[in-house]
């Protein structure tokens, strides 16, 4: 066995000496290779065993240099993206003001076809693309055309989600801060204003379409869409964290019973109970949360309705689609900046009494407007429809009753209770659940007084009996509970029969 200073000789020679290398040069330093070395002879020099150590020196540096080869190159790819697209939103800013500038008094021109601003619009906008100095690639000149069109004929970055079909509902929650509803699901949206000042312009593109607008003074506006897509906004300052923009999206096409039967909403014998129960002339109450589906339910019901009939409807934002000759739409309209000129529901509905209609239909009764619809129920309006907020097929009239004490007529609660049971025949109520589906859970009637309370009774109720699949989805079923209503006298009085073995429950 050879010397310790025979050793530490050998390991001093792993570094070769080059013309001037001094002795303390030739000295391990702290962390070096030869350091690493010699201290390893030394273990061994201690070490009991005389077995020499396995070199795991390299393949350490190796496994270690590898993650922060990866984490160097990941931290330039993000920086090179950054830069690339900092220098697409200054491009973008500097085509936007252009074409702004060579365009802007056309934008406001009222005879002109929408179809013909576009074309204006791509073409002004591919000749400043043209003229820019900085070269762009053909994905990168596709993308700000998109960009720079959606925001001068659309509303900016939630245009492309308007136009998906997939998306249900689009809400922003400040600037930098998009989420969408697919499948019933929500997620973030890769998408974001420029900032609060953008954000705010889509918001009075909106708004003013249809002669409202939202301010520091009115910091909260309902509206919609030329499509019928509902419109919420909120500003600062009661949004802290910036504007808030909800739009809740309706399909192009109209959904038919048949679609609802597909997609599981409810089954075939209740379809056809409820369009009996419409044509039959029920006064009717669909419930449900928020986003249950109550608007997309109503205007499948509404669409029982025969043409021959005069349809009066009455919303806050005007979204039903009915596809009957003659119906009326009429909107409320909130008070103007003094304070003057509000038209609410409450006064719609007194005057839509006036204008002999056959169908009233509520797109909301949220207010006193609950004791005029009431009160039309039970004077000759048969086959009325509206919806309201709920919890339940009980609750749906514990919240009738409230809203119509809001009126202020200081009616005893049995006198109420006692409208409810005559005017109101069917309460429909729809869920949606955890998965993201929407079910309607009861078809309840609508009974008669016993003592102080209103009796109903569930025709269809949902059954969830069987479970949730492997993704969590609902595998329940609207059955019938074996009871037969009590106004199928009234049905068949208007030439209506329903078949018995609708009610049949199922073993």
């Amino acid at each position: 066995m050879s010397s310790l200073s025979d050793r530490l000789a050998a390991a001093r020679q792993t570094q070769p000496a080059g013309p001037g290398t001094t002795q303390a040069e030739l000295e391990p330093r702290p962390g070096s290779p030869s350091a690493s070395a010699a201290a390893a002879v030394l273990e061994a020099v201690h070490t009991p065993e005389p077995a020499p150590a396995a070199p795991t020196t390299a393949p350490t540096a190796t496994a270690d240099a590898a993650p922060a080869t990866r984490s160097m190159a990941s931290v330039r790819s993000q920086r090179v993206g950054a830069e690339q697209r900092d220098r697409i939103e200054e491009l973008k800013s500097s085509v936007h003001a252009e074409l702004l500038s060579q365009l802007g008094p056309q934008l406001y021109e009222a005879d002109l076809d929408s179809d013909e601003l576009d074309q204006r619009v791509r073409a002004v906008l591919a000749d400043v693309l043209g003229r820019q100095d900085q070269p762009l690639s053909s994905a990168d000149r596709r993308r700000v055309t998109q960009e720079i069109t959606d925001d001068i004929l659309g509303y900016g970055p939630i245009e492309p989600f308007l136009r998906d079909p997939q998306v249900a509902e689009i809400m922003v929650n400040g600037a930098d801060s998009i989420w969408v509803e697919r499948a019933g699901r929500l997620e973030p949206a890769d998408a974001r204003f420029a900032d609060e000042a953008h954000l705010r312009r889509v918001i009075d593109k909106i708004v003013s379409r249809i002669g409202r607008r939202v301010d520091e003074s009115s910091p909260m506006v309902d509206a919609r869409l030329p499509d019928g897509s509902r419109v919420n906004a909120v500003v600062p300052p009661l949004a802290v964290d910036g504007s808030a923009l909800t739009i809740r999206k309706f399909a192009t096409d109209v959904m038919l019973v048949a679609d609802l039967v597909a997609s599981g909403t409810l089954s075939r014998e209740a379809a056809t109970f409820l369009e009996a129960c419409v044509r039959g002339r029920l006064n009717v109450i669909v419930s449900g949360s928020t986003g249950a589906g109550k608007t997309t339910t109503l205007n499948v019901l509404s669409s029982f309705i025969p043409d021959d009939e005069r349809i009066v409807t009455i919303e806050d934002a005007a979204e039903l689609q009915l596809k009957q000759g003659h119906v009326v739409r009429l909107e409320s309209r909130p008070a103007n900046i003094e304070g003057r000129g509000e038209v609410s529901i409450r006064d719609l509905v007194r005057n839509s009494l006036r204008m002999r209609p056959d169908r009233i239909i509520v797109g909301e009764v949220r207010d006193a407007s609950a004791l005029d619809m009431l009160q039309a129920m039970n004077t000759g309006h048969d086959g009325s429809i509206c919806t309201l907020h709920s919890n339940g097929p009980r609750d749906t009239l514990s919240r009738l009753e409230t809203m119509v004490l809001m009126a202020g007529m200081d009616l005893p609660v049995r006198a109420i209770r006692e409208q409810m049971a005559s005017a109101v025949d069917l309460v429909v109520h729809q869920t949606r659940f955890k998965d993201g589906s929407r079910r309607i859970t009861h078809v309840t009637e609508v009974e008669r007084m016993e003592g102080d309370v209103v009796t109903l009774q569930d025709v269809f109720v949902w059954d969830s009996s069987a479970g949730f699949d492997d993704q969590g989805r609902s595998r329940g079923t609207l059955r019938p509970t074996g009871l037969r209503p009590k106004f199928l006298e009234k049905l068949a009085a208007a030439n209506v029969v329903v078949d018995p073995m609708t009610f049949v429950a199922q073993g």
